[in-house]
């Protein structure tokens, strides 16, 4: 058995890594320079670097450790489930107890009619199957012409051709030949950096209305699909007015198109429901889920799809699916994080107290004299820095140059928050305490300290 734990010095991990490991979304030739952080444990809400040093995950892996790390449960059923059946595929008219415990249990917990799932092994394999689904449901339904799916700027649905379509990064559809064809994205509902003197409602309905009016100019008999986050998370938490939802239900309803909730991140906790769009009051036909799932113990992901879509789909073979899909240890490790998640009440945590808490907490990081806006739902939060409140004005740098220094502090300072441009975001473990969150906005405001001092001192508090 391999078991790292009295591992080699820092330097010579660092030199290996850099010499054999390609990073995700990374410089790889300016991090074998720098040297990667190398974590060796995880309790709690506690990462372990190999320094030794105790670093504060705000970010719960990357949004996923919702029930947070070294549950012992999770690796006993992990073990069980290899020893019993370690592998087997749902290809071919066959199936095992994990994948159908597994949806049955899905289903339950999903709103409405959504009860059928299909698994793959992350979000981004899950988004693939949803441009694949709607299509060949409106194919089945004889109107082969509704295939376009439409999104949103600054959305994240995944990194693969498919789903990093879907997504409206500009960055990585700069590489690779994205966005793939008949996917089409209308502007986000970001009121602080693109409202300009709207009052926040009216500019929530505006945004909303680009669905209609994108529906009407590309033609109703061509629109497949809406997809969205309930939160937008990796585009730096951004949260829509209140008026927006509503009025983009009534659109996907008005001209009968899909409604894909990309539950990804907020699913399985994060908003303080099971699922986002239960604090939001989004009706989906589909639901994309991943990360809390698991709580990242193991990869899989899927798609909650509603009885009328999936009665649909299933008057025709559907040629498509993952060698992983429902894969049994993966499948088994999600129904014990889902057992944790429910007999443990941590639902009821997050709403009764960690979220209330941190709300308060955070919001008042306003005070702080880079901080403009503080938004948080759930235990999903963001804050724009900015070198003028009053205006909302961008910084005069490069977008990104500031939120990274400001990262930078935070890790110096064994707080994992993220940046994203010059948001900074948090999304920590749900099982998180008040005395953590103490620590948290603690580091967070020595953080922002320091970011503020370096900012005075390269000469960077300039508007736009």
């Amino acid at each position: 058995m391999t078991v790292i734990t009295n591992h080699m010095p820092t330097a010579e991990l660092q030199a290996l890594d850099a010499a054999h490991h390609m990073h995700p979304f990374t410089a790889n030739g300016e991090l074998s320079q720098k040297g990667a952080r190398i974590i060796t444990r995880a309790d709690g809400v506690h990462l372990t670097d190999s320094e030794g040093h105790q670093i504060l995950d705000a970010m719960a892996g990357l949004w996923c450790v919702n029930i947070g790390y070294g549950r012992e449960e999770l690796a006993e059923v992990a073990a069980r489930q290899m020893r019993e059946l370690p592998y087997y595929n749902t290809f071919f008219q066959t199936t095992h107890v994990p994948a159908i415990a597994l949806a049955a249990k899905v289903a339950e917990l999903a709103p409405g009619d959504l009860n059928n799932v299909f698994f793959a092994g992350s979000g981004s394999e899950a988004n693939d199957t949803n441009i694949r689904m709607v299509r060949h449901y409106w194919a089945l339904k004889g109107k082969p012409s509704k295939s376009v799916i439409i999104s949103r700027k600054n959305a994240y649905h995944g990194s693969s051709v498919g789903s990093g379509s879907l997504g409206g990064m500009s960055g990585m559809h700069a590489q690779g030949g994205m966005p793939i064809p008949d996917i089409h994205h209308i502007n986000q509902p970001n009121w602080w950096a693109e409202g300009g003197d709207m009052p926040p409602e009216e500019f929530g309905l505006q945004r909303a209305r680009e669905l209609e009016e994108a529906i009407l100019e590309l033609g109703e008999d061509r629109v497949a699909a809406f997809i969205a986050e309930p939160v937008q998370g990796a585009g730096g938490v951004i949260v829509a007015p209140d008026s927006y939802w509503p009025e983009i239900q009534r659109i996907c309803d008005k001209y009968e198109i899909l409604l894909i909730a990309d539950e990804v991140i907020c699913g399985f906790g994060r908003t303080g429901n099971w699922f986002g769009c239960e604090t939001l009051n989004i009706r989906p036909d589909i639901m994309t889920i991943a990360k809390g799932l698991s709580s990242g113990y193991a990869p899989i992901g899927g798609s909650i799809v509603s009885d009328e879509v999936a009665s649909v789909i299933a008057g025709d073979e559907f040629n498509h699916g993952y060698t992983y899909s429902g894969h049994p240890v993966a499948a088994a490790v999600a129904l014990e994080n889902l057992r944790i998640l429910e007999e443990e009440n941590i639902l009821g945590h997050v709403r009764d107290v960690a979220a209330p808490y941190l709300k308060q907490k955070w919001e008042a990081l306003t005070d702080h004299p880079l901080v403009g806006e503080a938004k948080i739902v759930g235990m999903m939060g963001s804050i724009a820095l900015t070198p003028n409140k009053e205006t909302r004005a961008a910084f005069a740098s490069d977008a990104g140059t500031v939120g990274y220094i400001c990262r930078e502090r935070c890790f110096a300072n064994n707080l994992v928050m993220r940046h994203v441009g010059d948001r900074m975001i948090i999304s920590p473990p749900l099982v998180i305490t008040q005395e953590q969150i103490d620590v948290l906005i603690e580091r967070a405001v020595n953080s922002l300290d320091e970011c503020h001092a370096e900012l005075k001192k390269q000469d960077l508090l300039h508007s736009a």
